[in-house]
């Protein structure tokens, strides 16, 4: 499987090609950037460890590299400027999306190719993906609340004291200020969070809490996040390289999940290699249920008024 990740010279678009030379799976990693010579040096300096970690072509290059590329990775993006709106910020990083969607477009990809949006707002520019590339929309995917939902965990096991790979606790709906913590099925060890003798509700509002400042803290604290997000990426990936079809929290176009349609937010998503597979409507508590709803709302408007501006 070949990977190009859009992007490749950045921060996450370098974390997640490390992860995925370390992650052993795919058989080629390709990096572009428009700093070409910054994509040319990351692509070198993972080539130099390749002989312990694994047997991969590590390249770098131009949009040409998509035209056989399995998996299309968009990490690219803009961060906000001094004073500058959120709104604006969204306008200027869909302008610089839909450039790069257009240059993938000139250049060609393979029908069968999966096309995964880690660029902010996510689940605003996946959405207008699916619209833009002349694929079926079960092929491209945002990267979603899986961060957010790794994030959640991780602070989870660090509270209680518990092994993090134990911890199972989902975010769904949008990567964003309305995304929603679902407890119902949340578990330490295979048994219910929520019967933990050290969980209460306070606890939970606080942990979700920092889980939705985490991105900001860390900006704050090294200029912006990289390893989380890039095993982040990487899970998804191998899960379709490996058609593993997993239930995963990420981002697809809905079409009736929860009585959602036409927007992209995060659902019980099952990915294997053609994409998107299928979208679970598991039972939810009536509260997550209605803020999972809401959310979509919120994108439905985001997405409006983005559309709007741009007329």
């Amino acid at each position: 499987m070949k990977v190009s990740i859009i992007g490749g010279g950045g921060l996450v678009g370098s974390c997640t090609a490390f992860a995925l030379q370390a992650g052993k799976i795919v058989r080629e990693i390709a990096l572009l950037d428009v700093n070409a010579e910054l994509a040319a040096g990351q692509a070198l300096d993972l080539l130099h460890g390749s002989t312990v970690l694994a047997d991969q072509v590590i390249t770098s290059g131009g949009y040409e590299q998509v035209r056989d590329s399995d998996v299309i990775c968009i990490t690219a993006g803009l961060r906000r400027k001094p004073d500058e709106s959120r709104l604006d910020l969204i306008n200027r990083n869909v302008t610089l999306f839909l450039s790069i969607l257009e240059e993938v477009e000139a250049a060609g990809y393979p029908e069968h190719a999966i096309v995964l949006v880690v660029s902010n707002p996510v689940d605003v520019l996946t959405y207008l993906a699916a619209q833009k590339l002349r694929l079926p929309s079960s092929q491209v995917i945002g990267l979603g609340t899986q961060l957010d939902t790794i994030r959640f965990r991780s602070l989870i096991a660090a509270e209680l004291k518990a092994a993090p790979t134990q911890v199972s606790a989902l975010i769904l709906g949008e990567h964003g200020d309305s995304m929603v913590p679902i407890y119902s099925s949340a578990t330490v060890g295979g048994l219910p969070l929520e019967k933990h003798p050290h969980w209460n509700a306070t606890l939970a509002a606080d942990l979700f809490t920092r889980t939705k400042g985490s991105g900001a803290e860390v900006i704050k604290k090294k200029g912006g996040a990289g390893f989380a997000v890039g095993v982040a990426i990487q899970e998804v990936i191998e899960t379709i390289a490996l058609d593993r079809q997993r239930v995963l929290p990420v981002s697809s176009v809905q079409n009736g999940c929860y009585g959602i349609r036409d927007v992209a937010l995060s659902v019980p998503t099952a990915v294997g290699r053609r994409g998107v597979l299928a979208t679970y409507e598991f039972e939810l508590w009536p509260k997550e249920l209605q803020s999972l709803r809401k959310s979509g709302q919120v994108l439905r408007q985001t997405i409006d008024t983005v559309l709007a501006s741009r007329k």
